[in-house]
């Protein structure tokens, strides 16, 4: 069999993925998706009840479009704000049911390796005119083998959170206490309200997952008063950590960051900065943390919202291009790295920013930018046309890559743990927050009594 006559293999079926195969679709390719998950759209569906910062306009693809308008479906409201199962529901559950898609969708079915047929990861003679071979295990027990003429893998990063402890592997006692901790954002208004309601919680992180969960978390205390929040950062100084507020081309992500900044100024959460876990003790039925210069009072419950990373594990086959701290490839690395920039925009990139040594193998949407984060779905809709463009053979409009982003409203340089960089975009580097005098173990903290706050809250993009 000509490799020509191979369906191309997609793994994941979130939104990225899905418009990796309404793409391929339209340049008359065959798409085979794998979903681990029991349904599309699985990992969004495990935060669903989170509202994006980004409304509908920007959160569908144009091909997807194109599949599901002949249906009758209708785009939602472009400028109201989906919840990630709102998203799955409205969106990607229609979508995959297209005859177009539907039978060549795989439920249930984890693909466990990709390599090439005939060749390990050492030979090389011959190897890029070899086809793929795709393993899979079904939720069922049974395993199969597929054959691909090239492989697009969307399968995220939601399952392999960063861990608590902050030298980047677990914290000593993290693995043996993990059913304290709660990894991304919890439902806690909803399905997992009895865990944090009228309980002390720690939240660890600092990014927009962190804003998200203490805004549920003082909502909460409006109906159990003695839900306590303490937070805690790794970084020193606040810096632009809350984000660009007024100036941010996505007002909602503004919204997001002013909001939780405006907890902390009025000092109605403990706020511990400079806080790096590295350990983790049983003190009755509460946990303490013990960080490296010192340790914060015992809690019930941990919510820890510290980035995700991909996982790699079924790729030890395929010849990777990656940066060795990023884990982007290396020509995406500089542009998406926090230490290095935050600035708004992303330079547009696509299949030339995202190809591998192995021909014909593409990482697409969240796991391409690795161990970054801030990363929109617009960006995974145009690296999606991009790579099946190249898989296509176009590969003068695989190279042109237009793609204009909602600027941030703040950029560094070189922020590193500090999140210190170059005031610009019209936002000053600095946030001014009121230090107090008050310490939990040694740790600065501001601490006041909590009030009751209805806040709007949203994530993700």
């Amino acid at each position: 069999m000509s490799n020509n006559n191979l369906p191309v293999a997609v793994i994941g079926a979130g939104p990225v993925g899905l418009a990796a195969a309404a793409h391929l679709i339209e340049q008359g390719e065959t798409p085979i998706i794998f979903e681990a998950g029991a349904t599309v759209g699985a990992s969004m569906l495990s935060w669903g009840h989170v509202r994006l910062f980004t409304p509908w306009r920007y959160a569908t693809d144009k091909a997807s479009r194109r599949l599901l308008e002949p249906t009758g479906w209708a785009h939602p409201d472009p400028e109201h704000h989906p919840t990630g199962a709102e998203i799955v529901n409205e969106y990607l559950i229609p979508l995959a049911n297209v005859p177009e898609i539907q039978p060549h969708l795989h439920l249930g079915t984890r693909v466990v390796s990709v390599s090439r047929q005939g060749f390990d990861k050492m030979k090389t003679d011959g190897r890029e005119d070899a086809p793929f071979v795709v393993m899979t295990a079904s939720d069922d027990g049974s395993e199969a083998r597929y054959l691909a003429k090239a492989v697009i893998d969307a399968s995220g990063t939601y399952q392999s959170p960063n861990p608590l402890g902050a030298n980047g592997a677990p914290a000593l006692g993290e693995t043996r206490l993990r059913e304290h901790i709660y990894y991304g954002i919890p439902d806690v208004l909803g399905a997992d309200r009895e865990r944090y309601a009228n309980r002390k919680v720690l939240v660890v992180g600092s990014g927009h997952s962190a804003f998200n969960a203490i805004l549920d978390l003082m909502k909460l205390v409006e109906t159990a008063p003695d839900t306590s929040i303490i937070w805690a950062v790794r970084r020193a100084k606040i810096g632009q950590m809350f984000g660009g507020g007024d100036t941010d081309g996505l007002a909602a992500r503004g919204a997001l960051g002013q909001n939780v900044r405006d907890l902390v100024e009025r000092g109605v959460i403990q706020f511990v900065t400079g806080f790096r876990a590295a350990e983790l003790r049983q003190v009755g039925k509460r946990i303490e943390v013990i960080g490296e210069k010192g340790s914060i009072e015992p809690v019930d419950e941990i919510i820890t919202t510290t980035g995700f990373r991909p996982d790699l594990s079924i790729l030890t086959e395929m010849r990777l291009d990656l940066d060795p701290a990023v884990e982007s490839t290396t020509t995406l690395a500089p542009l998406i790295d926090p230490n290095i920039h935050s600035c708004g925009t992303v330079r547009p990139h696509g299949a030339e920013e995202l190809k591998h040594p192995e021909p014909n193998f593409f990482i697409i949407g969240m796991k391409s930018y690795g161990r970054a984060p801030t990363f929109l779905l617009l960006t995974g809709y145009e690296q999606a046309r991009s790579v099946v463009a190249a898989i296509a053979g176009d590969w003068e409009a695989a190279r042109e890559v237009q793609l204009e982003l909602p600027e941030t409203g703040v950029c560094s340089s070189n922020a590193g743990d500090d999140g210190i960089g170059a005031a610009c975009c019209g936002t000053p580097a600095q946030v001014a927050v009121p230090v107090g005098n008050i310490q939990i173990n040694s740790i600065p903290v501001i601490s006041l009594p909590v009030a009751e706050a209805t806040l709007p809250r949203g994530c993700c993009g």
